[in-house]
């Protein structure tokens, strides 16, 4: 029987971008990040290895990996409690009483995994998952 499998990535184009960093940058488009909060979201990479990763891709380390599979899990729960896509955007940028009055970007843009594991936690909680 012929192999019928199928590539996702067939019809892509020819990107060379890794496929979890084209999600990131386009969730960060979506939450209007700057340049330096994506730096940030990211591990803090070089400035030179970011502007790389976002032109040609690369080798993305396991810690960036994480990084970038903690935000995705944050997009999801924001587009199940959201309906309205551009709420859940805004709702990263407001102030968030269980954040002691700092929003969830704030949150996240502490730096360490743990910050975003932090937003996902109680995203995750509250749509009950």
């Amino acid at each position: 029987m012929e192999n019928m499998s199928v590539d996702a990535r067939a019809g892509a184009g020819p990107s060379r971008i890794p496929v979890e960093l084209e999600a990131f940058f386009a969730i960060a488009e979506k939450w209007r990040l700057t340049t330096d909060e994506q730096i940030k979201l990211l591990g803090s990479p070089g400035r030179s290895t970011f502007f790389k990763w976002k032109k040609d891709g690369g080798a993305v380390p396991p810690d960036t990996t994480e990084r970038i599979s903690q935000i995705l899990g944050i997009w999801k729960s924001l587009t199940i409690l959201f309906t309205n896509e551009a709420r859940g955007c805004d709702w990263i940028r407001h102030s968030n009483d269980y954040f002691d009055g700092v929003s969830a970007l704030d949150v996240m843009l502490t730096g360490g995994v743990v910050d975003l594991y932090k937003v996902r936690w109680y995203l995750d909680a509250q749509r009950g998952g």
